[in-house]
């Protein structure tokens, strides 16, 4: 692969932990808080993707506040805007992998470019990388809401490559996500699937080129 040009990693799952929202879920909603935090995130994606296919595009920070609405309300119990900030705000504190660091550390000191490319919206995104520690390490931050385009749809694909500016055998997408890895290796990128939850291959016909339990693994591409 000494064709690759840039390293580009999903963000939620990938190099942060969405679950790791549980703790404030739990400390607002004793009991529930693994519940309400893995609804949420569950209907986190699914309303991206209703939206994506209805035509009917809204930003990925309301997405994220839409779906823990329902989460919460699902889980029998009420949200108050208060309650509401906090999670939202947590959101923007994710934890991140623990070996993600060093990782993106030894991949930057060999000259790659790195970037995330993400459905998040920059008013996410952002204000995470930026408490976190790889903001020193990741080149660019490319939002599927710069073309109002949710992942898998090829056209936010091809605003990620556009942005790069570079050919789609020249990228590495990298997610924890099958149905975001089944997405860009249709559309034509080297894939790399973080796999931590050692979940099967999606039967989609698009098998990742490989597969890793965790982002380490990555480092043999290199």
């Amino acid at each position: 692969m000494k064709n690759i040009k840039a390293f580009v990693f999903d963000a939620y799952g990938t190099l942060f932990d969405v679950f790791s929202v549980s703790k404030k879920c739990e400390e607002l909603f004793p009991s529930k808080g693994d519940q309400i935090s893995q609804s949420w995130r569950k209907k986190q994606l699914e309303y991206s993707y209703l939206r994506q296919m209805m035509g009917n595009y809204r930003p990925f920070s309301e997405v994220t506040r839409d779906a823990l609405r329902y989460a919460v309300e699902e889980a029998k119990t009420e949200l108050s805007h208060e309650n509401e900030e906090i999670l939202l705000e947590a959101y923007q504190q994710l934890d991140v992998y623990e070996e993600v660091p060093k990782v993106l550390k030894e991949l930057k000191a060999q000259g790659m470019t790195l970037a995330i490319f993400s459905n998040g919206s920059h008013d996410m995104l952002d204000p995470l990388v930026k408490q976190s520690p790889l903001s020193e390490h990741l080149d660019y931050i490319i939002s599927a809401d710069d073309i109002k385009q949710f992942k898998p749809s090829p056209a936010a694909y091809t605003h990620a490559l556009d942005f790069l500016e570079l050919k789609r055998e020249e990228v590495l997408f990298m997610s924890s996500n099958g149905w975001d890895i089944s997405g860009a290796k249709n559309y034509g990128f080297h894939t790399a699937w973080i796999n931590r939850n050692e979940n099967p291959v999606e039967k989609l016909n698009l098998h990742p080129d490989s597969i890793y339990h965790e982002l380490s693994g990555i480092t043999s591409w290199s």
